[in-house]
């Protein structure tokens, strides 16, 4: 299953940036390599705002929430992290769909 999750990241005062730039290094370390591992299909940075977007491929939603939790920059300041998480369908598979339901 396809699902884009858009990340948005924060920081509290007591942090400041080069606390969250460590994290944020480990965490590109480990999306990188789940990228090579075929789990993420794409990553993109959003110019100008601390938010990333990605797209995953995974078999379930029960894995997808299990893999969350294991995120490094989730287990160090995920009070600081908002996942907005949705659902994708191909859309070559809605474009068969809409036509099939033409012919109704």
């Amino acid at each position: 299953m396809l699902y884009r999750i858009d990340f948005t990241v924060e920081y509290d005062a007591d942090m400041g940036q080069q606390g969250l730039f460590a994290i944020w290094a480990e965490e590109a370390e480990a999306a990188l390599g789940a990228k090579e591992a075929g789990v993420v299909v794409d990553l993109w940075k959003v110019v100008g705002e601390r938010k990333v977007l990605a797209i995953v491929d995974v078999e379930t939603p029960d894995m997808l929430d299990q893999i969350m939790f294991d995120l490094p920059i989730m287990q160090k300041m995920g009070q600081h992290v908002r996942a907005d998480v949705k659902s994708l369908r191909r859309y070559e598979d809605f474009a068969a769909d809409v036509k099939e339901r033409l012919g109704r």
